[in-house]
């Protein structure tokens, strides 16, 4: 189930970046499809490159440093008593969370990780060459009194969602930049992997940055006190600066959900779902907001929140209505 969300993620970001090209370049539907997936398939071979070529040494260092790091931290907090519990509570939930079983896999080759991110990159493309199919077959399933409030709700959790990703990334831009710029200034090893690994752990939010700043901190702990400082000064200015001046501005124009519940939805994603349920957390997060506002507040208790406009999937007789292009 996971996998066949992050596929409908992955369709709504190619049909926005195939709209970017229908917009400003006026390039006809289908063709601005093909370049939306050509542009996606790139983006991903880019990263790729970027992994395996142009970082390839950094990554090499991150990895194989990192266990050692983590040892490291987690002999220092057991000095004291509440620190002992603090580690051993972690190692408890983490050993017998799916996220563990899944990172296993992925030191141990990653062979059904590969497999998984294929599925889910076929999944998207499916999606994305033809999204009305699937959307008509499931409101077929819905009774015809109820079906025009969960069209809507469709709509709305579609352009929330494809705003989200957008505020998203300009987010995780922003937090790589800055990141690496303030490491590679502390004298950090692998500021840019560093900078890179912030910018997409800021996918998952406040869990994934937090993360992320451990193996900078043990790398920076072997170049000495002051390279310390530097990280977490960096770290505290970059949270700063998105928490009070971009995300208010990006994100919380999209959609506001309170932290605690956002911290406690990632983790109790990540435990079902594994590594894949921890990526897609927040997203997945964002579509139930959504929802509940469509379907409960509006229709339910009849508040005033406003509809997505949209064209309807089916007509009264369920016959699918033509595409705009036809009218």
């Amino acid at each position: 189930l996971i996998l066949a969300f992050g596929s409908m993620l992955g369709a709504i970001v190619i049909h926005a970046i195939a709209d970017l090209y229908r917009d400003h370049l006026r390039v006809p539907r289908k063709p601005a499809l093909g370049l939306g997936i050509a542009t996606v398939l790139g983006v991903i071979a880019f990263l790729v490159w970027l992994f395996g070529v142009q970082f390839r040494s950094q990554v090499n260092v991150l990895i194989a440093q990192t266990p050692a790091l983590l040892d490291q931290l987690a002999a220092y907090l057991s000095q004291s008593a509440v620190g002992a519990k603090l580690v051993d509570a972690v190692q408890q939930a983490y050993a017998g969370s799916k996220v563990a079983q899944d990172v296993g896999g992925l030191v141990t080759g990653a062979g059904e990780l590969v497999l998984n991110c294929l599925l889910l990159l076929v999944g998207a493309l499916f999606f994305a060459a033809d999204p009305k199919v699937y959307e008509r077959g499931f409101l077929l399933l819905i009774p015809r009194s109820k079906r025009a409030a969960v069209e809507d709700a469709l709509f709305d959790v579609g352009s929330t969602l494809r705003l989200w990703l957008g505020s998203s990334l300009i987010l995780m831009t922003t937090m790589g930049i800055l990141v690496g710029i303030g490491l590679w200034l502390s004298g950090v090893p692998s500021a840019a992997a560093l900078g890179l690994l912030a910018g997409l752990s800021e996918f998952i939010p406040y869990i994934g940055p937090t993360a992320a700043m451990i193996p900078a901190l043990g790398l920076a702990a072997t170049q000495g006190t002051s390279s310390i400082v530097g990280t977490l000064v960096t770290y505290a200015v970059v949270r700063l600066v998105q928490t009070n001046f971009i995300t208010p501005y990006v994100q919380n124009r999209v959609i506001s959900i309170p932290p605690a519940i956002t911290v406690f939805a990632i983790i109790g994603i990540g435990t079902i779902f594994g590594l894949f349920g921890l990526f897609f957390s927040a997203a997945l997060l964002v579509v139930i907001f959504t929802l509940v506002r469509s379907l409960y507040l509006r229709e339910v208790l009849g508040e005033d929140i406003p509809k997505t406009v949209h064209r309807t999937l089916l007509g009264p007789d369920l016959t699918p209505s033509p595409p705009a292009e036809d009218l």
